[in-house]
């Protein structure tokens, strides 16, 4: 399929050279989809057993990227956490009630046997359309 005018062009959002055949996040006219983050500040992995600093990583991470491509986390409408331990569950939800809490996107979470890297507790991807954010009293978690 060609973009004869009619469609809005594919925006791919990276930090880097590419590392893989994928993109970190893909923005395509108001909607910005972003893979899934983890928690890697520079090529290391942050909070290797405290999954409240995963959590944490990721979600500045995840900010960077719809920052990007000039969305915001309140403009987040869904997201998906990958979580090796559900005894975690607990301690993520209180890291992510600054951020999703006034907003409640839609959300799905799976118990998963491991990610990409031993050290890794915690995965999350969203979606946002931007403008779509309800203003709340923290537009960031760097407010």
């Amino acid at each position: 399929m060609t973009n004869d005018g009619n469609e809005a062009p594919r925006q791919l959002i990276s930090f880097g050279p590419p590392a893989g055949n994928y993109s970190p996040a893909v923005r395509v006219g108001t909607s910005v989809f972003v893979s899934g983050m983890i928690s890697l500040l520079d090529g290391q992995v942050i909070g290797k057993d405290d999954v409240r600093a995963q959590t944490q990583q990721v979600l500045s991470n995840i900010e960077a990227a719809l920052e990007r491509a000039g969305a915001k986390m309140n403009d987040i409408v869904r997201y998906r956490i990958y979580l090796t331990d559900m005894a975690d569950l607990s301690a993520v939800r209180e890291e992510l009630a600054p951020s999703f809490g006034a907003i409640r996107p839609a959300g799905t979470l799976v118990a998963v046997a491991g990610l990409i890297h031993p050290d890794l507790k915690i995965e999350i991807d969203v979606d946002a359309i931007i403008g779509s954010g309800i203003p709340s009293e923290s537009q960031s978690r760097s407010a």
